[in-house]
């Protein structure tokens, strides 16, 4: 079997790959904004490849493959690290004056985020109801807000105690592999109907922007994740 690897798509991907591999090596010497930035730009190569792909019909078992394991570093290891670096960060007590054991074990937690963030992956690449729709949290939005609430962190404009960056990483990771049917952002032409709720969502994102700048992008994830469920809800309603 004739495998071609360097298609445009397996190059956006492996660019998805070396943003999240940058992103991983400057944790400690980069500012988290510029992390965050390194994540936004792996989203956007992340959107692409799958895009070059419909577009050029260059679909192919390598790409899907490769696809994953870009995501697994970009959007499943990268948020692990970066919630651990700000849980060790000297800023951060805990609440309750944990013992020093329980402290180490806490500093472990987000890696839930990167081993469920596997069986996100694994799970999309044989579920066959995924083509228009998730299932689950989709691994490059958990990235988004995981680095996007790091980056707030590291301006003073926040503070989390080491019980809620626990807290964070198992909510975080429990989304990742929910049954919760969220939404693609994939547009089935320009027109209102069938696109009722990407426009909808798309407006609250704007206004949320508008409204809150430095802390958008956690908002806006938190408001796709309530926007999926109502729409679900409705959705269910109206079947019944």
């Amino acid at each position: 079997m004739k495998i071609k690897l360097f298609t445009i798509p397996n190059m956006l991907t492996l660019g998805n790959l070396i943003c999240g591999s940058c992103a991983l090596i400057f944790l400690d010497t980069l500012r988290p904004m510029s992390v965050f930035w390194l994540i936004v730009l792996a989203a956007v190569f992340d959107f692409f490849d799958g895009f070059s792909a419909r577009i050029l019909n260059k679909y192919s078992p390598i790409g899907i493959q490769l696809d994953s394991l870009a995501d697994m570093v970009s959007f499943g290891l990268v948020p692990a690290a970066v919630l651990i670096r700000v849980y060790c960060y000297p800023g951060t007590t805990p609440w309750f004056g944990w013992p020093d054991w329980l402290g180490t074990v806490g500093c472990l937690v987000p890696l839930l985020i990167t081993a469920f963030s596997a069986l996100r992956l694994a799970k999309f690449n044989v579920d066959d109801s995924q083509h228009t729709e998730f299932c689950g949290l989709p691994t490059p939005a958990n990235a988004l807000f995981c680095t996007s609430l790091a980056a707030i962190v590291s301006s003073g404009e926040l503070v989390l105690s080491s019980e809620m960056i626990v807290i964070i990483s198992v909510i975080s990771a429990v989304l990742l592999i929910s049954p919760i049917r969220m939404f693609s952002l994939k547009f089935h032409g320009f027109g209102w109907r069938g696109n009722e709720i990407r426009y909808i969502f798309l407006a609250i994102a704007v206004c949320t922007i508008i409204a809150a700048s430095k802390y958008c992008v956690p908002a806006i994830i938190v408001i796709y994740i309530v926007t999926s469920v109502v729409y679900n809800l409705i959705r269910n309603r109206k079947k019944a």
